[in-house]
């Protein structure tokens, strides 16, 4: 299915994407959406293939600069070697109750990370990298470690569609778990809306960032979560534990807001403050804004 240049921004709609029938070919739309969009930007030239260029840096030797991509997008890049190209990357996805939720969001926050997870791994195995992935919530429910063959997506992506939301989001704890059964440096990537203690969550992040490896939070949120936009009196019901309050939203809005905004700012600070990167995304986002940032990371990386 060749995304059509004029038609590309639609496959990195989360709307549109929710509509195609199975998880590969919504990463198949994604990814070419995706590549199709960096032909289109300043980019341009450092998206063919991305695993056999990087840009070039000071102190690189001139030999090595291709210089048929430079004649073509006046831009210097470095043939890569082989060992150059090789990453390790661990995904790891939050199925927690909460991840379900979904209101002014086409979708759920967990389409979503499933959607993206899968974009992630459809892309990074067809650059030949290896690819595991986690899923938790309160407790480890089920990991596949990184494999570099195509037939190993079919793996990962069953194990994505597979996917039911169950058990209280515990972030930190399973994230310590985790570490310890990263035995090779690499990336790690985690997808959650990582409602839990800030603190724990960036205490963590920050043994698995201890481990030598990078690392990339992305964020997932409904837009109403962090706006608390409703305009009625409402029951709210807790997903993960189920308890109920009933209350009018206009009234403590301000507040949720501002406890909201110091909530995510503080979890922002701690991951920048350990060289973590962090995204907040949100459902109704394009999903190039992930993938963008995804390979921004894997260029500081060659």
């Amino acid at each position: 299915m060749p995304v059509q240049v004029k038609d590309y921004r639609k496959y990195l709609d989360p709307s549109i994407i929710s509509k195609l029938k199975t998880l590969e070919l919504k990463a198949r739309a994604v990814v070419e959406g995706f590549k199709v969009g960096l032909h289109r930007s300043p980019y341009h030239g450092f998206s063919a293939e991305f695993s056999e260029h990087r840009p070039y840096m000071q102190g690189d030797s001139l030999k090595d600069v291709d210089w048929k991509v430079f004649a073509k997008s006046e831009r210097y890049y470095i043939k890569q070697y082989e060992e150059e190209t090789n990453l390790i990357c661990n995904i790891l996805i939050d199925s927690s109750k909460s991840m379900q939720f979904k209101q002014n969001g086409e979708i759920t926050k967990l389409d979503y990370a499933i959607t993206l997870a899968a974009s992630l791994a459809y892309l990074m195995i067809d650059q030949q990298d290896a690819v595991g992935l986690t899923v938790y919530s309160d407790k480890i429910k089920n990991y596949l470690t990184p494999k570099a063959n195509r037939v190993y997506l079919r793996t990962l992506l069953t194990a994505l569609n597979n996917i039911e939301p169950s058990g209280l989001t515990s972030t930190a704890r399973c994230l310590d778990d985790i570490a310890e059964k990263i035995k090779k440096r690499g990336l790690t990537i985690i997808i959650s809306d990582f409602f839990d203690d800030p603190d724990s969550i960036v205490s963590a992040l920050k043994h698995v960032h201890h481990k030598k490896n990078e690392v990339i939070v992305f964020q997932i949120l409904d837009p109403i979560e962090k706006s608390f936009g409703f305009d009625r009196d409402a029951i709210f019901v807790d997903l993960e534990t189920e308890e109920q309050l009933t209350t009018q939203p206009v009234q403590i809005q301000k507040a949720y807001q501002d406890a909201m905004n110091q909530y995510l700012a503080k979890l922002k600070s701690g991951c920048l403050n350990f060289g973590i990167e962090y995204n907040l995304i949100e459902t109704n986002q394009p999903f190039d804004k992930a993938l963008m940032s995804y390979f921004a990371k894997r260029a500081k990386m060659n």
